[in-house]
């Protein structure tokens, strides 16, 4: 990755999008409402903070071959929005009496150990970036977000969200924005946009499903299973086996997700629906994985992988740019006419990117 690449849509990346939260925000009910408005208004400026502090793709520190073990730091933010807040555990200290702390530290050490020993990178720089993450944001923060560098996590309203800790893919979600951040630098708007937060959903699923230890089959393809509160009518924020399944609810409307181009969202809301067409190659990476079967990190998550680092991936690329790399990747990494470039054609052209 070239470090004078300037992006021209900076990314602020949040796992609840604007959209679903400006929903929220106008419920009847006061106090769900009221945390929602609070939530887009806390977003919005660190967006703008963002978009003049972070203009540039970068690259990763140069010196001494990294480590393979992880460097994570877990601070207390004590319901304030100063970052990083108190510091309440360090590499390989004891566990703390605050569950959202030792979750958010293993959940930073299973995405640390998926990208080690699935794909050899060594953190989310490939030089061993130390991993820090601020717990307890705000006040019923509903969101959880990678600013650039670290990971943050409101606790929820505790009525539509829960503790964003709560899952282990929405943390390997949000650490994967850095990876493309020190990588492909997709543009966080239209199709790259999707394809930015496509890939962290399809590598935050792989975490949940490497810690778990699942097979393909066996994966729940859910972003977000167990944040939603118990009254909400819904499983996850987006499932990627049935995109626009994930929920269907009073407040929340139903998941606008498309699984196919057929469906494609036209919107100038979410950065030209970043959340929303993520669904397209999220269904396709779900449809290459279950092809192939076994361990989706194994070869799913590899050819992935090889695209989003492999120097080809544009900033600006389309889903038909991205498509068309997966291929060449499968080609280049397990030949022409094999299982996985026939999976890769079946996939993309039930999406309708043949």
């Amino acid at each position: 990755m070239d470090a004078s690449h300037v992006s021209r849509h900076p990314v602020f990346c949040t796992v609840v999008p604007p959209h679903l939260l400006d929903k929220i925000a106008r419920s009847e009910r006061l106090p769900r409402a009221d945390a929602a408005q609070r939530t887009l208004e806390q977003d919005a400026l660190l967006r703008t903070r963002r978009s003049v502090t972070t203009l540039r793709g970068i690259a990763p520190a140069v010196g001494t071959p990294a480590s393979d073990e992880p460097r994570r730091t877990i601070y207390d933010a004590q319901h304030r929005t100063r970052l990083p807040g108190k510091k309440v555990r360090g590499e390989g200290d004891g566990a703390s009496g605050d569950a959202t702390v030792n979750r958010a530290y293993a959940g930073l050490g299973a995405t640390y150990e998926l990208f080690l020993k699935g794909f050899g990178r060594h953190s989310i720089d490939d030089s061993g970036l130390a991993l820090d993450a601020s717990v307890h944001y705000g006040q019923d923060y509903n969101n959880a977000f990678w600013d650039g560098q670290q990971m943050v996590f409101g606790d929820g309203d505790g009525d539509i969200f829960l503790d964003f800790t709560v899952s282990i893919d929405v943390i390997g979600h949000e650490l994967t924005h850095g990876v493309t951040q020190y990588t492909a630098n997709l543009d966080y708007h239209g199709q790259s946009g999707a394809l930015n937060e496509s890939m962290s959903d399809v590598f935050g699923s792989l975490i949940k499903q490497y810690s778990l230890d699942q097979t393909a089959q066996d994966a729940d393809w859910l972003i977000g299973a167990g944040l939603l509160g118990p009254d909400v009518t819904g499983v996850a924020l987006r499932s990627m086996k049935a995109p626009g399944t994930a929920y269907d609810d009073d407040e929340l409307g139903k998941d606008p997700q498309p699984a196919t181009m057929d469906d494609y969202v036209k919107t100038s809301q979410d950065n030209g629906g970043v959340h929303i067409n993520s669904g397209i190659p999220n269904h396709a990476f779900y449809l290459v994985a279950t092809e192939l079967g076994g361990k989706a990190w194994e070869r799913a998550g590899r050819i992935w992988y090889d695209t989003l680092t492999g120097g080809e991936l544009a900033s600006d690329a389309d889903f038909k740019d991205f498509a068309r790399l997966t291929v060449a990747a499968a080609v280049a990494r397990y030949g022409d006419g094999g299982a996985e470039h026939q999976a890769l054609q079946k996939a993309w052209s039930t999406v309708g990117l043949g």
